[in-house]
């Protein structure tokens, strides 16, 4: 039991367990961190939903999950009945008061039976409308009140714009202490996200040089091969900007952009990054279209499929203008990154899934070598790629083989599992061990939610304001949107094609090479 975060027994109580996040990923990455010894000897976990399910056919669903999406693979008969007798369901009425009181009963029963309290994790793996109902709930049933063993884990989205957010903040906070939340995004449980940190802090190479003074630009990119999956009723009401840009990338940016802490405190760590949110630079609302473009795909080729657009997806509008694609650039406005411009960008329906952060370092000073030699320079460009191939490169210049002194940009990579012979993790397993040893470091505190709302409202209520004239305006299976191009266009520069698509194409010239070299045909 090397691992074990806790040796005090643990109830995980999962409101939503009928749903697509608990078959998918929660009770998946629960199983591999029981193969791994990473959770405690007494450890329960509670279903509640409003399906009507028996034990048993709740888990021969989960098992279908697990067998589909662990990292371990299809479990054997007694490892699966092992961890299956930890599992049981009940259906219930998340607004009825009786649905907790069964609940307090059965955890009662579990603590007896174990001979203490134990840690009470109540996940809210529900739709947003239900976090307003059951931390409510919880308190009125005295399920809350140990700050130290109860914690209450909620999903994204938190809010739908600042008002709603601060209001989710009020609800929650009026049942739960601060400490006992843990507003969870799964992007910060990924290996090379956390690696952010580890490759900033921890070498003394990079960090003098990550400033104003050596880099031109940074560039976040999140971009999707995939649609909107039959969610066409949530995106319809989201779109690219809440659901990923607020969520997902202004967290990487924070990583990315955040003052050294003093110590790995989770509250220092989260006062750094809510200290950098409070210095980018505001958008009026009158200059909302010079900071931000938008797009919605349309029908075109992915992978030599033909595939439809936004708008005649299931449960979308046929004149839905709702973005698939959103770009926006910020500044941040302290010593260290004044006038250094931040670009973010995702999409749905683009060539690659990537995510990827580009730090572009400004060109040398002066170009000591003959013109011809320099002819395919290129600035230094450090790539920290999130997926796939988790992993970070770092492009420079160097001569190409020959007579003549000629330089050509090469890579010096590092991928995790080619050094740690390992996969990463699955970003979900890291987070819910945290929240089992309580710690809050990866979790987002209450201000730092209002202070990235506080950046994106004025797009908000710009693009709500006025709908756009021009959708679909890329193709699906293009990166050119032509908005976006605009945008980084007026600045003097131009998108970075991330690192999957340049490998890609170097293998492709590699390959042509070599082919010429033995007189075959490619």
């Amino acid at each position: 039991m090397e691992n074990q975060t806790n040796h005090d027994p643990v109830a995980i109580v999962i409101f939503g367990a009928a749903g697509d996040l608990t078959w998918r990923k929660l009770i998946p990455s629960l199983y591999s961190l029981r193969e791994e010894n990473w959770l405690p000897e007494h450890f329960a976990i509670v279903g509640l939903d409003m399906k009507p399910l028996g034990d048993d056919d709740f888990r021969a669903r989960l098992r279908e999950g697990v067998e589909k999406f662990s990292r371990h693979g299809s479990p054997g008969s007694d490892t699966w009945q092992s961890f299956a007798s930890s599992l049981s369901y009940c259906a219930a009425d998340f607004a009825d008061p009786a649905c907790y009181e069964k609940l307090r009963v059965r955890l009662e029963e579990l603590d007896k039976s174990w001979g203490g309290e134990a840690v009470r994790i109540y996940y809210l793996a529900t739709p947003p409308d239900l976090i307003q109902v059951i931390p409510e709930r919880l308190h009125a049933a005295r399920l809350a009140m140990n700050c130290a063993k109860a914690r209450i884990v909620v999903e994204k989205p938190f809010g739908r714009d600042l008002h709603s957010a601060r209001k989710l903040n009020r609800i929650l906070t009026a049942s739960f202490d601060e400490r006992q939340i843990f507003r969870i995004d799964h992007y910060l449980g990924k290996e090379t996200v956390q690696n952010i940190l580890a490759f900033r802090f921890a070498n003394a190479l990079f960090e003098p040089i990550w400033d104003r003074r050596y880099i031109d630009n940074i560039q976040i990119t999140v971009a999707e091969q995939v649609g909107i999956e039959h969610r066409g009723l949530y995106y319809e009401k989201t779109g690219a900007l809440r659901d990923m840009i607020q969520n997902h990338l202004i967290q990487i940016l924070c990583l990315i952009a955040m003052e050294p802490p003093v110590s790995f405190a989770a509250d220092e760590i989260r006062n750094k990054k809510t200290d950098l949110l409070h210095a980018i630079r505001p958008i009026s609302p009158e200059r909302v279209n010079e900071s931000a473009a938008r797009g919605q795909y349309g029908a075109g080729w992915i992978e030599g499929k033909r595939v439809a657009s936004y708008r005649e997806e299931p449960d979308v509008a046929a004149d839905s203008t709702t973005e698939t694609y959103a770009a926006v650039r910020f500044f941040v406005d302290n010593w260290r990154w004044q006038d250094v411009p931040f670009y973010l960008r995702t999409g749905k329906r683009l060539p690659s899934r990537v995510s990827e952060v580009s730090i572009q370092f400004r060109p040398v000073p002066h170009r000591s070598f003959p013109a011809m030699a320099m002819r395919d320079f290129q600035p230094n460009r450090l790539m920290l790629r999130i997926q796939p191939d988790e992993g970070i490169l770092l492009r420079f210049q160097a001569k190409r083989p020959g007579i003549q002194m000629h330089l050509s940009p090469v890579d010096m990579h590092f991928f995790y599992q080619e050094a740690f012979r390992a996969a990463p993790r699955e970003a979900y397993e890291t987070l819910l061990v945290d929240v089992i040893m309580g710690d809050e470091t990866l979790f987002k505190r209450a201000d730092q939610i209002e202070a990235a709302w506080s950046v994106i409202t004025p797009i908000l209520e710009a693009w709500e304001s006025s709908a756009p004239p021009d959708f679909p305006n890329y193709a699906a299976g293009d990166w050119v949107v032509e908005p976006a191009s605009v945008l980084i266009a007026q600045d003097g520069r131009n998108w970075l094609a991330p690192s999957v698509a340049v490998l890609e194409e170097r293998q492709d010239e590699w390959t042509s090479l070599e082919h010429r070299k033995s007189g075959s045909s490619p």
